[in-house]
């Protein structure tokens, strides 16, 4: 069994009934859906057409948001539903960002994920979904896809039908009778900066309170009509002129997005691109340290690494932990509900890279208190050559696995770059040797090679051949649009170039510095440019 919707968008008139029974039925909070109408216009006024497009979560066979839940609050039952246990969520939003449809969303209430889950309570009683009930064009058909009886089947058999995104491999359970391309593919119209009577001036979902996520068209008809009289020119029209702006955006043949749901923000803020920095930092430290005792093993001499007094027995690796409490500390910042962090240890879903990588990073600080231990209290070269082997493999997985849990974020094609694990994995032997630079030891060579791998790969990432046009588009928006000036300043000047240039002229201190302020700067990149792509 496999329940599906199939949505005709032949008699859809658009009229939100779908949205408001859905929000009566749940209770879902103001500002955001679960289910939405979203509407296309083409042509040029009053030569305009516009279509309909039900939305909502596909309830997928493969689901990514089910794989990527750390604690199974999302699961998919044996009918194909993709239901949801608000009790388990930790609010980590790391479900919004594997949704490749922009389904899921951070109830304001609960602090946790929500979405569409079919009205699985009514279905258990044999009721059919409330938007099945209260469509008055009866455009919304649901049943079991598996049985060839079914309305849905029959309907997906004969008629022309197409789906969101099926590309992803995700196998979607919502079919669109006449389907238009334009609805169908985000990327087919841009995001216009205000919708009529749609946007929310607080923000919508967790960012519910904050300042700065879309103003709101009122907003704009007040300081257009401020601008007007402070001119001197008259305050008639405002509304008038900001519609005929409106249709300028649409000349023939061309297509505009009318209406949308409110754009829910930066799911994954600061503090996911700053833990990226720390993680890479506390990786870094217990790996120069492991190194300490791996080369004399593989008989290669370095003055630089020659454990000599605390500082690789005691020093670096204690400020390794500092980084790793700090990035632990940020890990829960995050989370929209923090209480329930120790869900990722206690109640694991272990196809998640957020329970894998809690559990590295919780490994790697075991070892790495270990290592502490024997410097401050047994003082065993044999301890430490013991431990040297499993600390640098634990801090390279601590760097890098986040590249892993990315890659399972369907929802943002551009971290599903195969150069992503070195990205990542890199960032350890460049922020470890980068420390050591910073302390006054001699390690140049070390420096100039992994900050070549570093820009390599940056390169790679950003003018490499690119799977899709959205991952295209995100490597555009990072060097020519909203992010241009800081990638060419930040990533490629302080990062890339400016570190070469100072270590062939023997500058280490300097070029360390760059380096870790242009890691700093790359990674606040990665994070948030990515995420401004829209899904829906």
């Amino acid at each position: 069994m496999r329940y599906g919707f199939v949505i005709d968008n032949r008699v859809c008139i658009g009229c939100h009934a779908c949205t408001v029974a859905c929000k009566s039925e749940h209770l879902v909070p103001i500002g955001v859906n679960r289910t939405w109408v979203k509407y296309i216009e083409r042509g040029e006024f009053p030569n305009v057409s516009r279509m309909f497009q039900v939305t909502r979560c596909n309830h997928c066979v493969d689901a990514p948001c089910v794989s990527i839940c750390p604690t199974s609050a999302l699961f998919s039952r044996k009918d194909g539903i993709v239901d949801f246990d608000n009790r388990r969520c930790i609010g980590c939003k790391s479900c919004t960002q594997a949704c490749p449809y922009d389904a899921l969303y951070i109830d304001p209430n609960t602090h946790t994920a929500a979405k569409c889950n079919f009205c699985a309570h009514r279905i258990d009683q044999g009721l059919n979904p409330s938007c099945v009930n209260i469509c008055p064009e009866q455009a919304i058909h649901f049943g079991d896809l598996d049985d060839p009886k079914s309305d849905v089947a029959q309907l997906t058999s004969r008629e022309h039908v197409g789906q969101r995104k099926p590309e992803k491999g995700t196998i979607p359970s919502v079919f669109y009778i006449d389907g238009d391309s334009a609805s169908l593919n985000p990327a087919a119209t841009q995001v216009p900066e205000s919708y009529m009577w749609a946007d929310q001036k607080r923000g919508v979902g967790h960012n519910v309170g904050k300042d700065g996520a879309k103003t709101d068209l009122l907003g704009i008809v007040r300081r257009a009509q401020a601008t007007r009289q402070a001119t001197g020119d008259s305050p008639e029209p405002v509304l008038d002129g900001l519609l005929r702006d409106m249709q300028k955006a649409t000349g023939a043949g061309k297509v505009r997005r009318a209406y949308d749901q409110p754009d829910k923000g930066i799911q994954w803020g600061w503090e996911v691109a700053a833990y990226v920095v720390t993680k890479a930092l506390a990786g870094g430290l217990a790996l120069v340290s492991a190194l300490a005792f791996i080369l004399p093993m593989l008989g290669v001499r370095s003055a630089a690494l020659i454990p000599t007094g605390n500082l690789f027995t005691v020093g670096l690796p204690i400020a390794s932990l500092v980084f790793l409490g700090i990035t632990g500390l940020l890990l829960i910042k995050d989370l929209d509900q923090p209480l329930r962090f120790v869900y990722v240890l206690l109640r694991p879903h272990w196809s998640s890279w957020l329970v894998r990588g809690g559990y590295i990073i919780t490994v790697t600080g075991g070892l790495t208190t270990l290592w502490v231990a024997n410097g401050l209290f047994i003082h065993s070269p044999a301890l430490f050559k013991l431990l040297a082997w499993p600390l640098g493999f634990a801090a390279l997985a601590c760097a890098g696995y986040t590249a892993f849990l990315f890659g399972q974020c369907k929802g943002r094609d551009f971290w599903q770059s195969p150069a992503l694990p070195i990205h990542m994995v890199n960032h350890a032997p460049l922020a470890g040797f980068a420390v050591l630079a910073l302390l006054g030891r001699d390690v140049r060579w070390a420096l100039f090679a992994f900050a070549l791998i570093n820009i390599a790969v940056v390169a790679f990432e950003i003018w490499g051949k690119h799977p899709n046009e959205d991952s295209a588009a995100t490597a555009h928006d990072m060097q020519k649009g909203r992010a241009g000036q800081l990638f060419w300043f930040g990533v490629i000047g302080i990062g890339g170039l400016l570190p070469l240039f100072l270590l062939l002229v023997n500058a280490p201190f300097s070029a360390a510095l760059a380096l870790l302020i242009g890691l700093a700067i790359t990674e606040y990149l990665w994070v948030f440019i990515p995420q401004k792509r829209p899904n829906t």
